[in-house]
Protein backbone atom coordinates (compact mmCIF):
# COMPACT_ATOMS: atom_id res chain seq x y z
CA UNK A 1 0.00 0.00 0.00
CA UNK A 2 1.16 3.08 -0.89
CA UNK A 3 2.28 6.19 1.73
CA UNK A 4 -0.22 6.02 4.97
CA UNK A 5 -2.68 3.67 4.04
CA UNK A 6 -2.51 0.77 6.01
CA UNK A 7 -2.91 -2.59 5.06
CA UNK A 8 -5.82 -4.93 7.49
CA UNK A 9 -6.03 -8.35 7.79
CA UNK A 10 -8.25 -10.89 9.01
CA UNK A 11 -5.27 -11.67 11.74
CA UNK A 12 -4.71 -8.00 12.66
CA UNK A 13 -8.49 -6.12 12.33
CA UNK A 14 -9.10 -6.84 15.90
CA UNK A 15 -6.15 -4.79 17.31
CA UNK A 16 -5.57 -2.68 14.21
CA UNK A 17 -9.24 -1.49 13.82
CA UNK A 18 -11.44 -2.86 16.43
CA UNK A 19 -9.25 -1.88 19.62
CA UNK A 20 -7.82 1.68 17.83
CA UNK A 21 -8.04 4.78 20.20
CA UNK A 22 -8.73 6.74 16.89
CA UNK A 23 -11.36 6.32 14.57
CA UNK A 24 -10.31 3.99 11.35
CA UNK A 25 -11.42 4.24 7.47
CA UNK A 26 -11.75 0.78 6.16
CA UNK A 27 -11.70 -0.29 2.42
CA UNK A 28 -12.91 -3.57 1.65
CA UNK A 29 -11.76 -4.28 -1.72
CA UNK A 30 -10.09 -6.45 -3.85
CA UNK A 31 -7.57 -6.49 -6.71
CA UNK A 32 -10.20 -7.74 -9.81
CA UNK A 33 -12.47 -4.93 -8.89
CA UNK A 34 -12.17 -1.73 -11.39
CA UNK A 35 -14.64 0.25 -8.72
CA UNK A 36 -12.03 -0.48 -6.42
CA UNK A 37 -8.85 0.52 -8.49
CA UNK A 38 -10.91 3.91 -9.23
CA UNK A 39 -11.20 4.70 -5.14
CA UNK A 40 -7.26 4.47 -4.37
CA UNK A 41 -6.40 7.78 -5.61
CA UNK A 42 -8.84 9.07 -2.96
CA UNK A 43 -8.23 6.92 -0.05
CA UNK A 44 -4.54 7.48 -0.69
CA UNK A 45 -5.22 11.32 -0.50
CA UNK A 46 -7.78 10.37 2.83
CA UNK A 47 -5.04 8.68 4.48
CA UNK A 48 -2.37 11.64 4.03
CA UNK A 49 -5.40 14.36 4.49
CA UNK A 50 -6.26 12.22 7.83
CA UNK A 51 -3.00 11.12 9.02
CA UNK A 52 -2.81 11.54 12.85
CA UNK A 53 -6.54 12.05 13.23
CA UNK A 54 -7.78 8.97 11.77
CA UNK A 55 -6.37 5.32 10.23
CA UNK A 56 -7.03 4.74 7.26
CA UNK A 57 -6.41 1.18 5.38
CA UNK A 58 -7.77 -1.15 2.66
CA UNK A 59 -8.61 -5.36 3.56
CA UNK A 60 -8.22 -7.23 0.47
CA UNK A 61 -11.66 -9.27 0.53
CA UNK A 62 -10.29 -12.19 -1.27
CA UNK A 63 -7.10 -12.88 0.94
CA UNK A 64 -9.98 -11.68 4.32
CA UNK A 65 -12.82 -13.58 4.12
CA UNK A 66 -13.43 -13.92 7.31
CA UNK A 67 -13.74 -10.36 8.04
CA UNK A 68 -15.45 -9.60 5.13
CA UNK A 69 -18.25 -11.77 5.65
CA UNK A 70 -18.81 -10.32 9.52
CA UNK A 71 -19.35 -7.18 8.56
CA UNK A 72 -21.52 -8.45 5.34
CA UNK A 73 -20.01 -7.31 2.46
CA UNK A 74 -21.78 -7.64 -0.31
CA UNK A 75 -20.53 -5.22 -2.77
CA UNK A 76 -17.14 -4.01 -3.23
CA UNK A 77 -15.83 -1.26 -2.84
CA UNK A 78 -17.40 -0.48 0.47
CA UNK A 79 -15.79 1.71 2.95
CA UNK A 80 -16.28 1.02 7.11
CA UNK A 81 -15.78 4.03 9.43
CA UNK A 82 -14.79 2.22 12.80
CA UNK A 83 -14.89 4.52 16.36
CA UNK A 84 -14.68 2.52 19.43
CA UNK A 85 -14.80 -0.58 17.54
CA UNK A 86 -18.18 -0.07 16.04
CA UNK A 87 -19.56 0.26 12.43
CA UNK A 88 -20.47 4.22 12.72
CA UNK A 89 -20.95 4.61 8.95
CA UNK A 90 -20.90 2.73 5.40
CA UNK A 91 -20.39 3.70 1.83
CA UNK A 92 -20.51 1.43 -1.04
CA UNK A 93 -19.27 1.80 -4.56
CA UNK A 94 -17.16 4.87 -5.77
CA UNK A 95 -17.68 7.61 -3.53
CA UNK A 96 -16.01 11.11 -3.78
CA UNK A 97 -13.57 12.48 -1.10
CA UNK A 98 -16.24 15.42 0.22
CA UNK A 99 -18.45 12.53 1.14
CA UNK A 100 -15.73 10.92 3.63
CA UNK A 101 -14.52 13.80 4.53
CA UNK A 102 -18.19 14.73 5.84
CA UNK A 103 -18.59 11.02 7.18
CA UNK A 104 -15.24 11.65 9.20
CA UNK A 105 -15.85 14.70 10.27
CA UNK A 106 -19.60 13.84 12.01
CA UNK A 107 -17.77 11.01 13.95
CA UNK A 108 -14.24 12.08 14.51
Amino acid sequence: MAGDVLEFSDANFQTEVLDSAEPVLVDFWAPWCGPCKQMLPTIEALAEELSGSVKVGKLNTDENPQTAQTYQITAIPTVLLFKGGEVVDRKMGVTPMNAFREVVNDHA
